[in-house]
């Protein structure tokens, strides 16, 4: 457990400094460059996930509460809307003319879809972690950058189409591939 505490310690931490500090991440911009700076960031972030990845491997669960099976469905489709989202966020959609963090929206349901379907202890301290960062760090970027602008969508449809087909296809390689990706297989 301690493995998986500390990769999400790392994890939540590294993506929470923009935002708590953004005057000592600009310094160290200055002082490293900005491309050693995101070598630095990114190298950390890889190092939390790998210690999750292990961590949750490596611990073995107690059972916390017991799902409710009529949940299944409906947390999956929870999941797949993450996804969507988490894929909208990259792009000038009208998503995110009506919500200002659809990637961390996106991940906030994935989490949830995953609390709504798991009922033990390190899939509680996971995605339980992972839920309270979104909401943190949605409150510490919207205290930092103040009033959202939307921003401008122009062009037709096309483009909400192709995302939500990639965050299907997202979706749907997820489920192929859960197994791999935790150990755990969502089609039997």
């Amino acid at each position: 457990m301690a493995m998986l505490i500390s990769g999400l310690s790392i994890w939540i931490l590294v993506h929470l400094f923009p935002s708590v500090a953004p005057a000592t991440r600009q310094q160290f911009v200055v002082r490293l460059g900005n491309g050693p700076y995101q070598a630095i960031f990114s190298l950390l972030l890889i190092a939390g996930l790998l210690l999750i990845v292990f961590g949750w491997r490596n611990t073995v669960p107690d059972h916390v509460y017991s799902p409710p099976p009529g949940l299944r469905h409906p947390a999956m489709l929870l999941a797949v809307i993450g996804f969507i989202l988490m894929v909208a966020a990259s792009f000038p959609t009208r998503i995110k003319r009506i919500l200002r963090h659809p990637q961390l929206i996106g991940v906030l349901l994935w989490a949830i879809a995953h609390l709504l379907m798991n009922g033990d202890s390190k899939s509680l301290l996971v995605f339980g972690a992972v839920a309270v960062w979104t909401v943190v760090s949605m409150a510490m970027i919207n205290r930092r950058d103040g009033a959202w602008v939307k921003p401008e969508v122009t062009g037709g449809w096309g483009r909400e189409v192709v995302i939500v087909v990639i965050g299907l296809v997202i979706s749907a390689l997820a489920v192929r591939f859960h197994q791999y990706l935790s150990g755990m297989p969502l089609i039997v």
